[in-house]
């Protein structure tokens, strides 16, 4: 008994033993036994996906013969072919006829670890991972060479975890079914370099005008450099781009033992020439501005597609000339015109753009200057001031900065519309002051503005640098009476059958100034261009428009519109050193005129509209009026008789506002007592005085000389209205206006 006793209580103890275990050490047990099975799941899934897969992918020479891209076909407004995009492929090249360095380049900027992974990498991965988890970072470069090239072949560019998966198990099938050496073939035949160059041959053919197989270091670094991003490193885009991206490929492949730091560091880019590109012209500015657009139109689309533009054809071609013709000695220019809905009808990025694709119209951020002041009296005239309204143009200073004008002049007291029409520096910082430069900066925003706004008070002068098409989308928003626009370069896309894919939809702007604002904004703009500094861009019509110079001569601006279209142009230098001789209103306003005069040719004239209709405050501009009209108003005289502001008896009967008439006072004879000949008494002309002189003495005060009590003192018809708040009024000349 004793003996089964105690087997059955060491039994009892040995199955208690997981009972009193830690819950910590159950926990981990149970997480790895979990984590275990589902992994063996995992795998065992994970290897029949990547089976299948490999079954069913294609043979290496039907991947030869695939190709990647998309044709399409732009036209312009009229329906003419403007330019004919899509893949441009070179010569296959074999793995060994592939450069040695060209492999190696691709291989160190692409994917170190290309030679050990099996198709997916991953200590890339688990880094990736731990980068996103430890930081606020988006993962990056965690795609293996295979699997860009399993991306670029059965894939697209959607973000997605489900892409994501697809592709990583592509990539392992793919190493599963082909050596190392075929899938780097593949990809350096296949890769984009952009410029439409698919392919290390075309990269080299394009750039470099020679074979891929003929490519020095220099250039087989620039090219690798290319896969990151070709828009932005492309040698016929920024040249200084694509070598300083070529410099990063070679610190790389030092870093990999490709080559020695002292082989690196002895390649000379100077010898790289870049050719130059055939069959080019203005009109790729615009391609390149609108098509990018078709990512967000259009769905998932890989079928040949048709492109139909804003774009007309004459007026790109006269904009290119008059920039050609007009822009000063090594300086740029760029055009952009618009119609009235906001249609883009030319758009000049440069003065080459063989050598430079870089779009100065839509990418650069140049200062306004002046051109800036469309916002500043915008503001002011939104506040209140109207283009009559006085100023004094003298010195000023504000927080310790003294803007000067133009030949370091002041003209005195001047009305708001010549202050705007000689582009005075003075006026318009006292005006930004008064209204503040936190509503200047807000106005600018509401007009379309997208770039950055300093509100410092030096900005109401054009500091803050801005696009051209943004700045011509302002002028636009002016030219539609207040209303905004919206720049647009796509009408419809269609398949080469004919199915329309997308068309553009019409949206009424919203309101961005009331009609009064618009239209005396356009006052000012109509007065710049016919007295003011835009003189050079008359047309023989009427024009409305803004010279804008910067500091040191260093851009020059002109946007104005007549008829419809809008047009703004900006010269300079693409390192914004100085320019002899350069200012708004001569080489932009002539170029600006000389396209005009091309582009509105067969529209009809349209006079502006700056018929000022201004709400009800605004209505009394002086502190005179504040207290209405000297017609709707009269006085007393010291005997109490109603007296017309010119002397004498009341000639004009006082008037309320809504033009009813007070009873009319009747003249009475004399009375003898109490009566006084020719005196007004309120009554029928047989009616008695109503009162003697005594009792007017002690009713009016008469007599005790109170200096307080004046003749002639307002009785109050009308009364008196409040003075508006938010009507500016320090800046206004302190002479009353009649």
């Amino acid at each position: 008994m004793a003996k089964n006793s105690g087997r059955s209580r060491a039994g009892r103890g040995a199955s208690a033993e997981p009972v009193n275990m830690p819950l910590w050490r159950r926990i981990v047990r149970a997480v790895f036994i979990w984590g275990a099975a589902l992994a063996l799941l995992g795998a065992i899934f994970l290897g029949t996906a990547v089976f299948f897969t490999m079954r069913e992918l294609p043979d290496y020479s039907a991947l030869k013969s695939s190709q990647n891209g998309q044709m399409i076909v732009v036209r312009a407004r009229d329906g003419r072919e403007l330019v004919s995009l899509g893949p441009s492929y070179g010569k296959w090249l074999s793995y060994s006829d592939i450069p040695p360095i060209m492999r190696d380049a691709l291989v160190s900027v692409e994917d170190r670890r290309f030679r050990e992974h099996p198709g997916v990498d991953p200590i890339g991965l688990a880094r990736a991972v731990y980068v996103s988890l430890t930081t606020d970072h988006r993962a990056k470069a965690t795609s293996t060479i295979t699997q860009q090239l399993a991306r670029n072949i059965f894939l697209n560019n959607t973000r997605s975890w489900t892409r994501k998966a697809r592709e990583m198990v592509l990539a392992l099938a793919l190493e599963r079914k082909f050596s190392k050496d075929q899938i780097l073939e593949l990809y350096l035949n296949k890769v984009y370099f952009g410029g439409g160059a698919y392919g290390v041959d075309a990269a080299s053919r394009k750039f470099f005008g020679h074979p891929g197989t003929q490519l020095s270091t220099a250039e087989a670094a620039i090219i690798a450099g290319l896969v990151k991003a070709p828009s932005n490193y492309s040698p016929t885009a920024d040249v200084e781009a694509a070598i300083g991206r070529g410099k990063v490929v070679l610190g790389l492949m030092a870093r990999e033992g490709v080559l020695s730091q002292s082989e690196a560091d002895s390649v000379d880019f100077n010898n790289v020439s870049v050719a130059k590109e055939k069959g080019q012209n203005s009109v790729r500015y615009f391609t390149d501005w609108a098509l990018p657009q078709l990512d967000m139109l259009l769905p998932e689309n890989n079928e040949p597609i048709e492109v139909w533009t804003t774009l007309d054809v004459g007026m790109q071609n006269a904009a290119t000339k008059a920039v050609d013709a007009n822009v000063p000695k090594g300086a740029q220019g760029a055009l952009v015109s618009m119609d009235r809905d906001g249609a883009v009808l030319a758009m000049v990025g440069g003065t080459d753009y063989v050598n430079s694709n870089y779009n100065r119209a839509v990418s650069a951020l140049r200062q306004p200057g002046s051109a800036w002041k469309l916002f500043v009296y915008l503001s002011a005239l939104e506040a209140g001031y109207t283009p009559d309204d006085r100023v004094v143009d003298e010195p000023v200073t504000i927080d310790g900065w003294s803007p000067q004008n133009s030949g370091r002049t002041f003209a005195g007291q001047i009305d708001i519309r010549t202050a705007f029409a000689y582009s005075k520096n003075t006026i318009a910082a006292q005006l930004g002051n008064e209204v503040g430069f936190g509503t200047v900066a807000s106005m600018a925003r509401r007009f379309g503005i997208t770039s950055q706004i300093n509100t410092k008070p030096a900005m109401v002068l054009g500091t803050s640098e801005v696009r051209v098409i943004d700045m011509t989308r302002a002028f636009a928003a002016v030219s539609a009476g207040g209303t905004s626009v919206e720049p647009y370069g796509i009408v419809k896309v269609t398949t080469t059958s004919g199915e329309l894919l997308y068309e553009h939809k019409s949206v009424r702007g919203s309101v961005l100034v009331p009609h009064y604002v618009a239209a005396g904004i356009t006052d000012l703009l109509q007065t710049a261009v016919a007295t003011g500094t835009g003189r050079a861009a008359q047309i023989g019509r009427p024009v409305a428009g803004k010279t804008g110079t910067t500091s040191s001569n260093k851009d020059g601006w002109f946007l104005g519109f007549s008829s419809g279209i809008t047009t703004g142009v900006w010269m300079g230098r693409d390192d914004a050193k100085a320019v002899g001789g350069l200012s708004g209103g001569h080489a932009p306003a002539r170029a600006f005129a000389d396209y005009m005069k091309v582009a509105v040719a067969n529209r009809p004239v349209e006079p502006f509209d700056t018929e000022l209709k201004l709400p009800e405050w605004q209505l009394e501009p002086d502190d005179e009026q504040l207290q209405g009209s000297p017609e709707d108003y009269y006085y007393t005289d010291e005997n109490g008789n109603l007296v017309h502001p010119e002397g004498g008896a009341q000639a004009d009967q006082p008037r309320y506002e809504d033009g009813t008439t007070l009873p009319a006072p009747a003249m009475v004879p004399d009375y003898g007592q109490g009566g006084t000949p020719g005196r007004p008494q309120r009554g029928s002309q047989d009616a008695p005085p109503a009162a003697n002189e005594d009792f007017l003495d002690r009713a009016t005060g008469r007599g005790n000389e109170d200096p307080g009590l004046r003749p002639g003192q307002v009785t109050g018809y009308p009364p008196p209205r409040p003075t508006p708040t938010a009507r500016p009024t320090p800046l206004r000349s302190p002479v009353t206006q009649p």
